[in-house]
């Protein structure tokens, strides 16, 4: 399977982002990665890496998926971080981090917690009835 590393933009406000995926694999699947770079256009660009690796009830894309897919098993609930959406909904929830470590050029963070975040349904409203 052919790597996709095309280095892509997004507008978010005022800001250009520039995202990238890669993908580490290795023999055994355990060790495999996908890492989502997300950095703002321009000087001093602070990075944040999402980090994907396979957990107990996660799965990573190798070659068993779509490149990019991320699966999260008991409810087959999956994303894909090549889908603009995706990655958007993902630098909503993480950015933040950045002003967590001001100092820091890179800020990597595991990236399982952001996915269950923006893949949570919210309850829906009560109904009621007259």
């Amino acid at each position: 399977m052919k790597e996709n590393r095309r280095l892509r933009r997004m507008v978010v406000g005022d800001t250009t982002w520039l995202w990238t995926v890669r993908r580490r694999s290795h023999r055994a699947h355990g060790h495999c990665r996908l890492k989502l770079t997300l950095y703002p256009e321009g000087p001093g660009r602070r990075r944040l890496v999402l980090v994907f690796a396979p957990a107990e009830n996660r799965v990573v894309s190798s070659c068993y998926f779509a490149a990019g897919d991320l699966v999260r098993l008991p409810d087959h609930t999956w994303l894909n971080l090549y889908e603009p959406a995706t990655v958007r909904r993902l630098l909503d929830t993480a950015a933040p981090a950045l002003d967590r470590s001001p100092s820091a050029h890179t800020v990597e963070l595991d990236g399982w917690p952001y996915f269950d975040t923006i893949t949570t349904a919210t309850p829906a409203a009560p109904t009621t009835t007259a």
